[in-house]
């Protein structure tokens, strides 16, 4: 199996605890690309939130965004895929969202809308590096499709949160998770691997040549599918149990090791 694509998770994953890329991953990557393999971030980050990364490691390729919600080329800004929440939906949520007095993030043309500052909101700008706006109770009253909106919790409720949405929202939302009081709410059908998927298809790169890394929910769906689905070693254990491959963790240039028994895999010996 000759991989030539390759999508890697940023938090927890290609990112170190310090939130940075290491040496020997970035250096990895760089082998990849000269070695003709494509390689992009699959995030549920913002857009916004991921170039400086990727201009960190010279990318000039779509990277897939929110989940797979919005693919963007790294240079030139096109569009490739935008798949937002209806509007609709997203009120409805909004609604349930107030009465239940969760906090809630609101991701709109590529910006952060808060109701207001608080812990939770502080927390994520120091992860994400992007200063939210604060709405006020305009939050519930939107007027535009968001690419997703992220519901807060403490680790007490977090599973009969993601429960009750899934069944009140049913067939109108996808819920998944990227950390353990994270709940991201998708338009259906959309995540990482269907974006990965059809980013590959426009470089005429099958799935089974697909290596896709990750660590948490969100990932399930390209670890389960990849021609190579790799978890790192801090990767939670549902995600483990998928992957064909298991590396070091985040914090130990897990990424790195997987890119470089990849290249030395597909070295071929000259006759």
């Amino acid at each position: 199996m000759q991989i030539k694509l390759i999508a890697s998770d940023m938090d927890d994953t290609l990112l170190n605890n310090n939130r940075q890329i290491s040496p020997r991953n970035e250096a990895a990557i760089k082998k990849a690309i000269e070695a003709g393999i494509v390689f992009t971030l699959a995030s549920g980050r913002m857009y916004c939130s991921m170039q400086p990364y990727a201009q960190k490691l010279g990318l000039d390729v779509p990277l897939v965004s929110y989940n797979g919600a919005l693919v963007k080329g790294a240079l030139s800004g096109k569009v490739y895929v935008n798949h937002p929440l209806k509007l609709e939906t997203a009120l409805a949520l909004l609604d349930y969202v107030k009465q239940q007095g969760h906090y809630v993030q609101v991701y709109m043309g590529d910006k952060l809308y808060v109701k207001e500052e608080n812990e939770y909101s502080r927390r994520y700008a120091e992860i994400s590096g992007i200063q939210p706006i604060a709405l006020g109770e305009d939050i519930y009253h939107i007027t535009e499709a968001p690419n997703k909106l992220l519901l807060m919790t403490t680790s007490d409720k977090f599973e009969a949160t993601w429960q009750d949405v899934a069944e009140k929202f049913k067939g109108k939302v996808d819920v998944t998770s990227s950390k353990d009081n994270y709940l991201e709410l998708m338009e259906p059908g959309v995540n990482k691997w269907q974006a990965v998927k059809q980013l590959a298809e426009s470089f005429g790169i099958k799935p089974e040549e697909i290596m896709c890394i990750g660590d948490s929910n969100n990932d399930l769906s390209m670890i389960k599918n990849a021609g190579l689905g790799v978890a790192v070693a801090n990767a939670k254990p549902q995600v483990q149990r998928e992957a064909k491959m298991i590396t070091a963790g985040n914090d130990n240039d897990g990424v790195g090791l997987a890119i470089e028994n990849i290249l030395t895999a597909q070295v071929q010996v000259p006759e």
